[in-house]
């Protein structure tokens, strides 16, 4: 049985901006996510993550992360960092937007669907993702890559991580990213801890796919995942290895 370690504060560190607030400090260089193979950014050699999907095996027990889908957003020797997209919690956006005194000024037609209300409802009544153990009373905003904001990471072409407040605003006035996933918390791993897990069958991997993160129902993106690995979940044992 996997028995998963406490997890570190990552080495991304959101500044003062971010949802919640708290201390300062700046997101790792976006050289230094785990998808080169340069010697000097202090990767992982062999085991490049970043932009990958974490599934958690049967034998992952731990009451966070079982049945849990991992979008990992940095991997390299300090450790890795990642959100859960498949946790909702009971808050919603227009919940989220009172408590960081944020309005949302989308008009009510859009926020039913359309540019800004997306495929699966309005941005108001869009439910905040648990993200992970690590920084809970913090926000991490996964969305595709389009304006610059003052705390963000490009994980690759399609999806970008945020860490500063900027976004929502953006988001709020209807001028932000079509496809966002917020969540409050992040997964971390410290040096070495991921591929240990890995190794003793806690997690599956496999490269992840936008649609699934910002587009498919949030109680169907574990069996999507699955599926990008030809595996039907009914079919799935603690004895599988990893992909």
């Amino acid at each position: 049985m996997v028995k998963p370690r406490k997890p570190r504060s990552p080495s991304f560190r959101p500044d003062a901006e971010m949802l919640g607030g708290g201390a300062s400090g700046n997101p790792g260089d976006p050289n230094d996510s785990a998808s080169g193979a340069d010697p000097a950014s202090g990767e992982v050699p062999g085991l490049q993550l970043a932009d990958h999907f974490l599934i958690a095996m049967p034998s992952m027990l731990d009451p966070v992360f079982g049945g849990s889908v991992v979008y990992l957003c940095e991997h390299n020797a300090e450790g890795a960092l990642g959100v859960i997209i498949n946790k909702p919690t009971d808050m919603t956006m227009d919940t989220l937007f009172e408590r960081i005194d944020l309005q949302l000024e989308i008009a009510a037609s859009d926020m039913a669907g359309g540019k800004h209300g997306g495929k699966h409802g309005g941005v108001d009544k869009q439910p905040v993702m648990f993200g992970g153990p690590v920084q809970v009373e913090r926000g991490f905003v996964l969305h595709a890559p389009g304006s610059e904001y003052s705390s963000m990471i490009r994980v690759s072409d399609a999806v970008a991580l945020t860490t500063s407040k900027d976004v929502l605003e953006a988001v709020g006035s209807g001028n932000g990213p079509e496809r966002f996933l917020v969540s409050l918390g992040c997964a971390g791993w410290a040096a070495g801890q991921l591929e240990e897990e890995i190794a003793h069958n806690g997690w599956l991997t496999v490269a992840a796919r936008q649609d699934i993160i910002f587009d498919t129902p949030i109680e169907s993106r574990f069996t999507a995942a699955l599926k990008l690995l030809g595996i039907d979940p009914m079919m799935l044992s603690g004895e599988v290895g990893h992909a």
